[in-house]
């Protein structure tokens, strides 16, 4: 079960105060270093603005932060399993290099065995962590201005080719199809749930999607369709407006967003993800319901369809509705994740209920 984390100030408190009550259950990353760092890091502090936290090692190499060299998250986690310590301390001494499963057979170790061990410790298999920080450190290269040839020898990648075909299949776009300024600009947003891909302009969110989710390639072409090739790599006062509220709903601080948003689907799709953004956080929806409310009340199929294409997540609460009998229905960026949103809205409710 994972670690319900308490408010930001709570935890950049006990990283200052380095409380080994956290440690292990909450690792934080500094946006100024691009490291994760154990709550107990004796490392010089950073400042509060440069920090995120997260209740799981994966999350932080998704978001594509590299492992502190000084507290070794990594290693501590894997200090019992001299497989996985082995392993870490392969991945620690070469982050380029391309693991493949005959190289763990090489090395004694069966990789059945470790990719449970992996998946336990830190949610993910070893060859899932290693392509991560690969294509995390590729990523980052590009955002910062870098030449497709430099962020390919960043992520270690053999040839550009190679770099150029994984960072398609994970965003869905050649990293030739981002302009340097593109009027829509792609960043990143960190959350205590795994980083979000975020496209916007300098007026409207055009897209805010889990970095994981299968439908997010899909999502990028359409997208860069739509703007006739004018995206890139970039940060909008859009972008910045959207991290701080998220950063408050996070923090159960307010469930308030009034970021303008680009609704990029046909007028029945808007219509829903309208009705979607009027459910209070806290409560829940059917999709019969939803559909009753938009006045369609036979048109629950697609109510559900058009819940699913929704690309806006959680300021278009698609993650509010559930199936008729109350159980959790699909949701792209993970049932886990819808069952946190739902999680920490019930605070909302509760306080609307002692208003």
């Amino acid at each position: 079960m994972l670690f319900t984390l308490p408010d930001h100030d709570t935890l950049y408190a006990a990283l200052l105060a380095r409380d080994s009550a956290y440690d292990g259950r909450a690792f934080v990353c500094v946006s100024s270093t691009g490291v994760f760092c154990r709550m107990t890091c004796p490392a010089r502090k950073p400042r509060r603005e440069n920090c995120t936290f997260h209740d799981q090692i994966a999350t932080c190499l998704a978001a594509g932060f590299r492992p502190c060299k000084r507290c070794k998250p990594l290693a501590h986690a894997g200090e019992d399993d001299p497989a996985v310590r082995r392993l870490l301390t392969a991945l620690e001494a070469d982050p380029s290099r391309r693991w493949r499963e005959c190289d763990i057979t090489a090395l004694g170790l069966d990789p059945s065995t470790v990719r449970r061990s992996f998946k336990r410790l830190f949610g993910v298999t070893f060859l899932d962590m290693a392509r991560q920080q690969r294509i995390g450190a590729g990523f980052t290269a590009l955002a910062q201005g870098d030449r497709v040839i430099d962020a390919q020898t960043d992520a270690g990648f053999d040839s550009p080719q190679a770099f150029r075909d994984a960072f398609h299949r994970r965003i869905g776009l050649p990293p030739a199809a981002l302009r340097r300024n593109g009027r829509i600009g792609i960043d990143w947003i960190d959350s205590p749930l795994g980083p979000l891909i975020v496209a916007a302009d300098n007026t409207h969110l055009h897209l805010l999607e889990f970095i994981d989710r299968k439908a997010l390639p899909a999502e990028m072409r359409k997208l860069a369709q739509l703007a006739r090739g004018d995206i890139g790599f970039g940060r909008s006062a859009t972008t910045d407006r959207a991290e701080r509220a998220l950063g408050h709903y996070f923090a159960k601080e307010s469930a308030a967003f009034d970021i303008p948003l680009a609704l990029h689907g046909t007028p029945f799709m808007q219509k829903v993800w309208r009705a979607l953004q009027t459910i209070p956080p806290g409560e829940t929806r059917s999709y019969a319901a939803l559909a009753q409310d938009i006045g369609q009340p036979n048109a629950t199929r697609a109510v559900a369809r058009a819940n699913g294409a929704n690309q806006i997540a959680i300021l278009i609460p698609c993650h509010r509705v559930i199936g008729a009998d109350g159980t959790l229905t699909g949701y792209g960026g993970g049932l886990w994740r819808k069952d946190k949103l739902i999680s920490i809205e019930n605070a909302y409710a509760r306080q609307r209920t002692l208003s």
